[in-house]
């Protein structure tokens, strides 16, 4: 399982786009975790699905509300990570009305959340392999926070906890 003082995972999320930057960028687009996090600081949050209760009503709001304190903290951005395909992100990121203030990262093979170590099982429930719900602040690429939810909590991986966290 990942911990502080970790590099984050070499491997590729997806992240759709509806509006157009440099060359053909609508659509899904790879991001090279490495590469995206170097040199920056990252506040990534990750969670069970799209769409789900807590995480619609409860753990993106809550990053969205607080991203203009997190940037003011020295977070140079956000990412919400969630084993859903790059389309399913996009269209909760316009649900969510995120606005660019979180990027909404498709895990869709769950590829990032076995790496991490930090996945949930809910095969029984119909929703197969998913990540954890945690958060964690990423900086030059490398964990120094941590904050790992026991199954079915929302205690410790809120923006509130973080954003504590970047300001410490």
């Amino acid at each position: 399982m990942i911990k502080v003082g970790d590099a984050l995972p070499n491997v590729t999320l997806q992240e759709y786009s509806e509006v157009e930057g440099n060359g053909c960028s609508i659509g899904p687009n790879p991001v090279k975790v490495a590469e995206a996090a170097a040199g920056k600081t990252i506040a990534v949050f990750a969670l069970p699905g799209a769409y789900t209760p807590t995480c619609s009503a409860k753990h993106v709001p809550g990053f969205v509300e607080k991203a203009d304190e997190l940037k003011k903290a020295g977070v140079d951005e956000i990412w919400c990570v969630s084993v859903n395909d790059a389309y399913v992100m996009g269209a909760w990121a316009r649900d969510q009305k995120v606005n660019g203030k979180v990027r909404m990262l498709g895990d869709g093979s769950a590829e990032f959340s076995k790496a991490t170590g930090l996945t949930l099982d809910l095969t029984a429930k119909g929703m197969g392999l998913r990540s954890a719900r945690y958060s964690m602040l990423v900086k030059d690429g490398k964990v120094a926070t941590l904050n790992i939810e026991a199954p079915g909590k929302f205690e410790v991986s809120d923006a509130g906890t973080l954003l504590a966290q970047a300001k410490g």
